[in-house]
């Protein structure tokens, strides 16, 4: 398990002006030097991302912080989990920071370890072939340590098809866990058919199946899903298309199976950052993934047309918990020789997620 040394905001931070906020964040960064490394995820604000040292997805992030061996801070602008998985790949001296422990994930959250040990328990005693588990790295470091000693890996979205071909070559089936719909468009897009996929909701007796669709099903999924990317509909790639013709309409493969199969382009949030900057002037694009980079590459990409998908707009909410108030204050107490906010992983979670992680790197 992580312990997470909570600390809350001190009000006086709220007062701050945006221009008082980053002033003293600048100052405090100049003060730590080298001795701290700010990581920002795409998802996040534009008002936090612009002081951070590298920007990328979670997994990208946690093993840059990892090179920075003069770091003795790691500030992770992002959600728990990613924190974890960089205290995961840290080395024995760094410490790693959430600006806000609010600042969580409903995907991940979806999967506690003690529903997912039932789970393994109950498709384990049905099934007499192998079952191998692949978790995507949008989970708990609990989770990925069970993975670990369960002989799976950890996936990302990037690299999702070439874990699960992995783990369907070394055992009869694959529990994919959390996010039914990476899994699903994953395991499709290998070829597996839909009716050989089934849903394991851990709040039903049995996962809601018969012990005859467990048997049958080649790929388990886990009832989850990433609120952001849940609510683009296929009449969103219809309305983008009616209103914009020839856009291409390109999103994030945690979307719905029928909006990836609606799609021009489906791919992980470096894929879709790829795309755009490969597009060309003048190309049109309908991005089905969150907000704050839908605006980010638009604004960074003024010669082609960029918008999201839904126009009613998609945010990160936990995401947005971090705040520049959170980071100036983070960055302060460790001016100050304070360290708030540690997030830490046991070392025994720590060693068996390890292993599912660098089962990961091995096989891709």
């Amino acid at each position: 398990m992580a312990t997470s040394a909570l600390s809350l905001l001190p009000e006086d931070y709220v007062e701050l002006s945006e221009q008082e906020l980053d002033d003293r964040i600048a100052q405090a960064k100049a003060q730590l030097g080298s001795r701290v490394v700010i990581l920002g995820h795409h998802y996040q604000r534009d008002e936090v991302v612009k002081f951070a040292d590298y920007r990328g997805d979670s997994l990208k992030l946690s093993r840059l912080a990892a090179s920075r061996k003069e770091a003795e801070y790691i500030v992770f602008c992002g959600v728990h989990f990613m924190a974890e998985s960089a205290d995961i790949l840290r080395d024995e001296h760094q410490i790693v920071i959430l600006p806000d422990m609010n600042a969580g994930c409903s995907m991940a959250d979806m999967a506690a370890l003690e529903q997912v040990e039932v789970c393994w328990e109950e498709i384990t005693s049905r099934v007499e072939g192998k079952i191998v588990p692949v978790t995507y790295i949008n989970s708990t470091a609990a989770i990925k340590a069970f993975v670990g000693r369960q002989g799976g890996a950890v996936c990302t979205s990037s690299n999702a098809r070439k874990i699960m071909e992995w783990a369907l070559t070394r055992g009869e089936k694959g529990l994919f866990i959390p996010d039914e719909h990476l899994g699903r468009n994953t395991a499709y897009r290998m070829g597996i058919p839909l009716n050989e996929m089934v849903v394991w909701d851990p709040h039903e007796e049995l996962g809601g199946l018969t012990e005859e669709e467990i048997q049958r099903a080649r790929v388990i999924l886990w009832k989850g899903h990433c609120s952001v990317h849940q609510r683009f509909l296929p009449q969103h790639v219809e309305r983008a298309r009616k209103d914009y013709p020839g856009i291409q309409v390109v999103v994030h493969p945690e979307c719905r199976w029928d909006v990836c199969e609606l799609a021009d382009a489906v791919g992980s949030t470096e894929f879709i950052i790829k795309k755009i900057a490969e597009g060309g002037p003048g190309s049109k694009f309908a991005v089905g993934t969150e907000i704050h980079l839908v605006k980010r590459l638009a604004q960074e990409n003024p010669d082609r047309f960029v918008i999201s998908l839904d126009d009613c707009g998609c945010l990160c909410s936990t995401m947005y918990r971090i705040s520049p108030q959170h980071l100036c204050w983070v960055l302060e107490s460790l001016v100050a020789g304070q360290v708030v906010n540690r997030v830490q992983v046991d070392e025994e979670t720590r060693r068996w997620a390890r292993l599912a992680l660098d089962r990961m790197l091995e096989i891709v």
